[in-house]
């Protein structure tokens, strides 16, 4: 159950500031590159975030399990060239995703790529939904990232040119606005397109809003049923590699000449699901978006 996934509210509150004090805190140095990856303790986002330490990068590793971020940074700091520093968040609590980016904002003065990576596949099927009543899938993996990023952008902004990367899906649900939380005929499946859509339409306006200002903001199916943990527990064979997907991913992360407000498939520019290209549904999603995670 996602609740068994989840950290509680109470035990993440109290984590972020122990995890912060009980590590050596690795601190960027100047002129290194400093990129946040949410899900960064497994699949693609660890993968991803290997990558970039290698090439002397400074990585903030989110994750849920403290466990597998010590893991991941002692991997990185062994390798000798770049950093990474974990943080403990849980993002189906929007407080606790504000106390994770408080800390982010008190501990670095600059942020060069932001990635939203974590989510919730197909699987389970039941529906599910967080303590403030929200679809688990729609709030893990569409509205974290718009909550998070917006807490964000102040530094994402002072450290232009930056970039946001948004990790979503060819897997396209159109939204019915009539039951966004999906109470009536409920499938893991819709719901997981649901969220993913949700994010290319955040990604375009988002884009759009900060035109000329520095930020590009890109969205992308990184490669199709890669050997993660969220395929894996849906019991369907791979058909791609986790090696496809990160060279996508870096793709955006790196590259000149990627633009803005664009959706990938791999490393080629791609098309999403009509819906995306819909200014009046983005306007309502927006509208919704703003009102669930309290801001403007």
């Amino acid at each position: 159950m996602f609740r068994r996934m989840a950290i509680g509210i109470v035990a993440a509150a109290t984590m972020i500031p122990l995890l912060a004090s009980a590590q050596s805190p690795a601190r960027p140095t100047s002129g290194q590159k400093v990129v946040l990856i949410t899900g960064a303790t497994s699949g693609l986002g660890r993968e991803v975030a290997v990558r970039l330490a290698a090439g002397g990068a400074h990585v903030i590793a989110h994750g849920r399990d403290t466990s597998r971020g010590r893991e991941v940074v002692d991997e990185i700091t062994k390798a000798g060239k770049g950093s990474a520093r974990f943080y403990a968040a849980d993002l189906s609590s929007n407080a606790d995703i504000r106390r994770f980016a408080t800390a982010i904002l008190a501990d670095y003065q600059r942020l060069d790529v932001l990635v939203n990576n974590a989510g919730i596949g197909t699987v389970p099927a039941e529906r599910e939904v967080t303590k403030e009543g929200i679809e688990s899938r729609m709030q893990v993996n569409y509205l974290s990232g718009v909550l998070l990023t917006r807490l964000l952008l102040p530094r994402l902004l002072s450290s232009a040119p930056s970039r946001v990367v948004n990790v979503s899906s060819l897997s396209a649900s159109p939204i019915n606005f009539d039951d966004v939380m999906m109470e009536q005929g409920f499938s893991g499946g819709r719901a997981y397109g649901q969220s993913k859509l949700s994010q290319v339409m955040f990604t375009i306006d988002l884009a759009a809003e900060l035109e000329g200002k520095g930020v590009t903001v890109n969205a992308l199916h990184p490669a199709t049923m890669m050997p993660t943990g969220m395929v894996l527990r849906t019991g369907r064979p791979a058909r791609s590699t986790i090696d496809e997907g990160a060279r996508a991913v870096l793709h955006l992360i790196q590259d000149a000449g990627v633009g803005t407000g664009q959706f990938y498939v791999g490393e080629t520019l791609g098309r999403a699901n009509a819906q995306a290209y819909d200014v009046d549904a983005r306007a309502r999603l927006k509208r919704l978006s703003e009102q669930l995670v309290g801001i403007r």
